[in-house]
């Protein structure tokens, strides 16, 4: 599992979209038991925080130390650094796995022998993720195509195809449980889309390697605009999965 984002944790905390009420009760609904929930490459905890007020405790992992001391302290919550194959957790005594935007970046058939391993009989595993931002306005939206599929066309890691096909693509050997179709809906300033663009992993790549940020059109599109807050939306990439009779 690659650490990408240890580097400017704290943007990456602040910056990354939230999860949603909508999204926690689309996974919920095939979780009957809420005693365990294991939350695996949880970053900064943005899905973290979501599982806490539901379970009677909650585990926390992340390959990067930095992101995770960006988690939000809380008192059903422990955090460990650990790679998404370990959990360190007993067999059969999760009722509820989850991976948030992170499970790309995994050894897939090494996490799913762990999720196999810790997961009750009738627990569920869910992957969550989003897709690439979309804004309403025409010409920000266009921007924002022309950033991600041209200028740093060549500097994505090859697991962020998984994130371009919608999740669709990766291997899911449990059986498919059906969810609703949900985005995520924000307005955000100026300033919020750029520190969010900064986050991104081909970006980063980008400046490595040119000493110079890509972001120079849009923010001279934002400086000769007068909206304060621009209406923008994700789709929400979502796979709930029970183990198979042969698993349990």
């Amino acid at each position: 599992m690659k650490d990408l984002f240890s580097e400017h944790s704290e943007l990456y905390q602040q910056a990354r979209p939230d999860y949603s009420a909508e999204i926690m009760q689309a996974i919920l609904q095939h979780a009957p038991e809420r005693h365990l929930a294991w939350d695996c490459g949880a970053g900064s905890g943005q899905l973290t925080k979501w599982l806490s007020p539901y379970f009677q405790s909650v585990l926390a992992t992340d390959i990067s130390a930095a992101q995770l001391a960006q988690a939000p302290p809380l008192k059903n919550v422990t955090c460990r650094t650990a790679g998404a194959e370990h959990s360190g957790l007993p067999d059969r005594s999760a009722d509820l796995v989850t991976a948030a935007q992170a499970i790309h970046w995994f050894d897939f058939e090494a996490f799913y022998a762990e999720v196999r391993r810790v997961l009750k009989p009738d627990g569920c595993l869910a992957v969550i993720g989003y897709g690439l931002i979309e804004a309403q306005d025409p010409q920000l939206n266009q921007l924002i195509q022309a950033l991600y599929f041209q200028t740093l066309k060549g500097y994505w890691d090859t697991e962020r195809r998984y994130i371009d096909e919608l999740y669709q693509t990766i291997p899911f050997p449990f059986l498919e449980q059906a969810v609703p179709s949900l985005s995520l809906q924000y307005r955000w300033s100026a300033q919020q889309l750029l520190n969010y663009f900064s986050t991104w992993s081909g970006l980063k790549h980008y400046v490595k390697q040119h000493r110079q940020s890509p972001l120079a059109p849009l923010e001279t599109y934002f400086a000769a605009q007068p909206i304060a807050l621009y209406a923008i939306q994700f789709p929400v990439l979502l796979r709930v999965g029970k183990l198979k009779p042969s698993s349990r």
